[in-house]
């Protein structure tokens, strides 16, 4: 069975029919939607896609982190086939479907947000469910300002391209909403030099405050928003301390603490969601959004808060067409089933000790391997010209990303300068697979620097 199944190329890439159908891509299709790999998907099962041409693959980067329950679950498959067979939409603000609301139900219970009644809406990606916590922050506070931070990524709408640090991602798209302030994250591994992990945790800490003198007062301040492990911006972890400071400033002050796990959510930092480690540290968030792998390749998003903060907000100034749609609720609950039952985030913990051990190896055996960090199965390697300066090195993850998908592996680049691979393999990759995918990347590695 193809699940079951090792990296195996059969042909040159692309081969001769993916090189068809990519040919036919670049005449249909923008050429700012861009191609990474060489390859056209044909089939997929677990952590493994094969394509066109025969080539089986290993995908570390599942859809940038929307497969965490692999290809094409059996059980997935057959309850989207049952809700199909009733009707495929409804659109909430004119006749209700009972999926939306089991979906509600079962997030109101396992979301991590402060208090103990909650309430969950529907919408239908990332970018959708960050610009509608930042909606009902703005409309629940009546305060028109956001705080955001260096190397966030939050989407590609007007207002979350504003949000999102890095700007290769809004080239030409300006003006932008305003309102927003940005701050530095707490990047440990680029501190300023001298400081010791606590003390760096303090400077970021002020960092915040520095905001409230020079940018937005904090009487003005709807929500700060961040991610606990920021994509994009390379993986890099919130530290928990710092994660306690920021809810205390938000308590403080009145301000939401908006958590994006977007791509950090359904397992893969080895509880359910990563705020479940604040909830356990006393610092949970008030409105969390999570995407991508909540309906296991369908597209769903989510945006919960406890009742009065969504109760706050006024009637008509959310929701959507096909916010909540009836089949991708129906794969979420079976998702969700399947999650807790086969306890997907201790799969995450088990990948995590394996690989973090193996990247810690490259990391004192090689020059160019500079930080390894993450949380759960949620890993970051950075890559640098020496270990000494730091100075970042995106040339070879290029080579790296690009020897790789040769040789049967997707491997995808992250950070502000391209120089983290990321590692966002799904969690149901079987032990063979995962040895495999290592031996690949250390393979490409050595190779890349010879």
């Amino acid at each position: 069975m193809l699940r079951d199944a090792l990296p195996k190329i059969v042909t040159p890439l692309p081969g001769p029919l993916a090189k068809g159908i990519l040919e036919r891509r670049a005449e249909a299709m923008p050429n700012a939607i861009k191609s990474i790999y060489p390859c056209v998907i044909k089939r997929g099962e677990g952590a493994m896609f094969e394509d066109v041409d025969g080539n089986v693959f290993l995908d570390w980067v599942g859809g940038v982190g929307v497969l965490n329950i692999g290809y094409s679950h059996p059980e997935l498959v057959e309850a989207v086939k049952e809700q199909s067979e009733k009707y495929f939409h409804a659109m909430m603000n004119i006749v209700t479907h009972e999926r939306y609301i089991d979906l509600a139900e079962k997030m109101n219970e396992i979301i991590p947000v402060k208090g103990e009644k909650r309430k969950t809406m529907f919408v239908n990606s990332g970018a959708e469910a960050d610009e509608n916590a930042v909606k009902i922050a703005k409309n629940y506070t009546g305060r028109p300002n956001i705080l955001v931070f260096s190397g966030a990524f939050h989407g590609r709408t007007m207002m979350t391209m504003a949000m999102t640090a890095k700007k290769a991602y809004a080239v030409g798209m300006g003006p932008f909403p305003d309102g927003i302030c940005r701050t530095e994250f707490p990047y440990l591994y680029r501190k300023p030099e001298g400081m010791t992990d606590a003390e760096a945790v303090q400077y970021y800490i002020g960092k915040i405050e520095q905001v409230f003198v020079e940018a937005s007062p904090a009487q003005y301040v709807a929500a700060i928003v961040f991610e606990p492990v920021q994509g994009e911006g390379g993986f890099v972890p919130a530290p928990i301390e710092w994660v306690k400071a920021v809810r205390a400033i938000c308590d403080k002050h009145g301000i939401l603490m908006i958590v994006d796990e977007v791509q950090s959510g359904w397992g893969r930092s080895g509880r359910m969601f990563a705020s479940d480690y604040f909830k356990e540290e006393g610092c949970a968030p008030d409105i969390i959004t999570t995407a991508k792998s909540i309906a296991g390749g369908l597209p769903l998003s989510a945006v919960t808060a406890r009742t009065e903060v969504m109760d706050g907000v006024t009637g008509g100034t959310i929701g959507g067409t096909f916010c909540g749609n009836a089949v991708s609720c129906a794969a979420a609950l079976k998702l969700i089933e399947v999650m807790q039952r086969e306890d997907y985030p201790a799969k995450a913990r088990k990948i995590s000790e394996k690989c973090m051990a193996r990247f810690n190896e490259w990391k004192e055996k090689y020059e160019v391997v500079g930080d390894v960090r993450g949380v759960g199965a949620m890993i970051g390697v950075e890559f640098v010209k020496d270990k000494a300066s730091k100075d970042v090195n995106p040339d070879i993850v290029n080579k790296i990303v690009d020897a790789a998908v040769q040789k049967g592996l997707l491997l995808e680049s992250a950070g502000t300068y391209g120089n983290v691979i990321r590692f966002l393999c799904p969690l149901c990759v079987t032990d063979e697979q995962l040895d495999r995918g290592l031996e690949i990347f250390e393979e490409v590695l050595a190779e890349s620097i010879r």
